[in-house]
């Protein structure tokens, strides 16, 4: 089938399954064209829980899809490709986080929703890179907070709270190797350009950005700002909604070697053997998906 052909046979197994297709901002451009909604796993997330749709096609990674699995028991969530993962999610497992908890009787446990399901199941509430700083703040009753698995949001969020905040060493491997020396580089090659960062970036490259926001509030600041350059400081796949969004406008990749292979594993093929087969499926056991749930509606209702 040619491009065009893919994209109509997909629009047509959207309607006989009644299915809705989630993106993430990460995502390669035509498997966000084809999408019914953009967004960052907050964003994505307050959809899944809203949706009447009986099947939902997240295009991401697993942990995203096992996110709108638990919100949705009684709707069919495929993620056309099984193997697109997530290594940070891969860094803790709730054996870990067990320990963690009685290391530390009592503390509040907030995990990031890049975390298995298992992992979120011993938490106490969950957060994404747009609202750790609010959810940390509920607990301002809690002199301390542990936040897994992401050691360099926590340390973001650590700047802004006056909890203590332990964390997990875990991170994303993409943002992680982001160095400021790069940026610095990058900043005097375009000394115009405004240098976005996101959270997940260590803390020496936070401290040069100026502004840092998840991969959402970057699409909605770059489009209200005056500036008309800005490097940006996340995955590269952002850059094709900022461009389509603002053609008047340019961006400059931090690094050009910020590239997730898991988020970019979907294409538009497997888009529609996903609605065809109606696999590959994401399922979570009852009793891990209510112990989760409980965490994740404790984050949509705190945001």
């Amino acid at each position: 089938m040619t491009k065009n052909d893919l994209v109509k046979a997909i629009e047509k197994l959207k309607k006989e399954r009644r299915a809705i297709l989630l993106a993430h901002n990460y995502q390669n451009p035509d498997v966000q064209d084809v999408a019914d909604f953009r967004g960052d796993s907050l964003e994505l997330s307050r959809i899944a829980a809203k949706t009447d749709a009986s099947v939902i096609v997240f295009c991401g990674v697993h942990f995203m899809a096992e996110t709108a699995a638990i919100l949705n028991p009684d709707k069919i969530v495929l993620l056309p490709r099984k193997d697109a993962g997530c290594p940070m999610a891969d860094m803790i497992t709730a054996d870990d986080l067990q320990r963690v908890k009685e290391e530390y009787p009592g503390v509040p446990i907030i995990t990031y929703v890049n975390s298995t399901a298992d992992v979120k199941a011993l938490s106490t509430i969950c957060c994404t890179s747009a609202n750790v700083v609010k959810i940390v703040r509920s607990f301002q009753d809690h002199p301390r907070v542990y936040l897994t698995p992401d050691k360099n949001l926590a340390q973001y969020a650590a700047k802004h709270v006056n909890n203590e905040v332990l964390y997990w060493d875990g991170f994303c491997p993409i943002h992680d190797s982001l160095s400021v020396h790069e940026v610095i580089a990058k900043k005097k090659q375009f000394p115009e350009a405004l240098f976005i960062a996101h959270p997940e970036c260590r803390p020496e490259v936070l401290d040069v950005a100026d502004h840092i926001f998840s991969t959402s509030g970057m699409l909605r600041f770059v489009k209200e700002a005056g500036n008309r350059e800005f490097i940006i400081g996340t995955e590269v796949g952002i850059i094709y909604p900022m461009q389509r969004e603002n053609p008047d406008k340019i961006f400059y990749p931090a690094s050009e070697s910020m590239i997730c292979s898991n988020m970019k594993k979907i294409s538009l093929m497997d888009v529609f053997n996903a609605l065809e087969t109606l696999e590959p499926r994401v399922v979570v056991s009852e009793n891990i998906r209510t112990k989760a749930l409980a965490a994740i509606t404790r984050m949509l209702e705190v945001s």
